[in-house]
């Protein structure tokens, strides 16, 4: 293998380069800002410690390391890698385990929907903080120890396929490419829709019986019928945060899939990876469309009210 040769650096003007890196870093910032938003906001006020926002939570903290992720990605537009064969590694391993946490994230947001919607009573007694703390955990040691098996090859020697200085190449056979795409794309997106098409159908008939009761109620059934609003608001928000995701994440999946160097040019798989990244800064702008919460949280935030004493207990619902 020689490694005498520099890396091969694509030809475009200028100008192209500052706009590509103004638009990244803009983008690269603008998701780090706006995810470390919502992690303050439900880290710091009691009222948003629900199991429910303690997977938004984990899915903010994903996607706000994405944002860092981006900052790579950027060093990387000209071609070459210039901070050495071990941080290729993590770079890539960075990637990998924030990408299998966010699928993982997702499929425990849609079985929470889940269980809210079609069984509610049971709601408060199988899905609990603890429990849902317990499943962020593991999903994200699952997401590393899969990084650890499918990169072993490459962790213990860093750079071993380079053909020239300054090129950043991780290596995986086929078959380990198409299981890490069977258990971190088609299963998880397949328990994702089957789930939220079951939602969809209860939530519909939900709301056929509360707007057929709505007159009669009295004020205890109308405190049941405003919580079901609220669960079915919830499971529609976090529906679309969902379908964006898959929106975003399939065209990224067919790229690990395919051989990059015959089949796609580099122009591709970079606004591939570039399409899947900004998905991560979708999630806090859907928040604060549909969260009438995480609106006033930005207010209280950015204003500094939340370094005043008790701040935590503020009202926000």
């Amino acid at each position: 293998m020689n490694l005498n040769t520099s890396c091969v650096k694509p030809k475009r003007p200028l100008s192209d380069t500052v706009l590509i890196y103004m638009i990244l870093s803009f983008i690269s910032l603008l998701t780090a800002a706006l995810n470390l938003l919502v992690i303050i906001s439900i880290s710091h006020f009691k009222q948003l410690h629900t199991p429910t926002n303690s997977l938004i939570l984990s899915l903010a903290v994903s996607d706000f390391f994405v944002g860092f992720l981006l900052l790579f990605q950027i060093m990387f537009i000209d071609g070459c890698w210039y901070i050495g064969d071990l941080m290729c590694v993590v770079y890539y391993g960075l990637d990998y385990i924030i990408t299998s946490s966010t699928v993982g994230m997702m499929v425990l947001i849609s079985i929470d929907r889940y269980v809210a919607i079609c069984d509610p009573l049971h709601y408060s007694i199988r899905v609990t903080q603890k429990r849902v703390q317990v499943c962020v955990c593991l999903c994200w040691i699952c997401s590393l120890l899969c990084f650890i098996v499918l990169l072993k090859d490459n962790l213990k020697q860093p750079g071993q396929y380079n053909s020239c200085v300054g090129e950043c190449v991780i290596i995986s056979i086929i078959h380990e490419r198409v299981a890490d795409v069977i258990l971190t794309f088609i299963l998880p997106i397949t328990v994702i829709v089957v789930l939220y098409m079951r939602v969809f159908l209860v939530a519909v008939s939900q709301a056929r019986a509360m707007r057929s009761h709505i007159v009669t109620v009295t004020v205890q059934g109308s405190r049941k019928v405003t919580a079901k609003k609220s669960e079915v608001k919830a499971a529609r928000t976090l529906g679309v945060v969902v379908g964006v995701f898959i929106i975003c994440f399939c065209p990224y999946c067919c790229v690990s899939l395919a051989d990059q160097e015959t089949l796609l040019s580099v122009s591709s798989v970079a606004f591939v990876l570039c399409l899947f990244y900004f998905n991560s800064c979708l999630n806090p702008l859907i928040y604060a469309s549909f969260y009438p919460w995480f609106r006033k949280c930005i207010i209280l935030i950015v204003t500094l009210q939340i370094l005043k004493s008790g701040s935590s207990d503020t009202n926000i619902l």
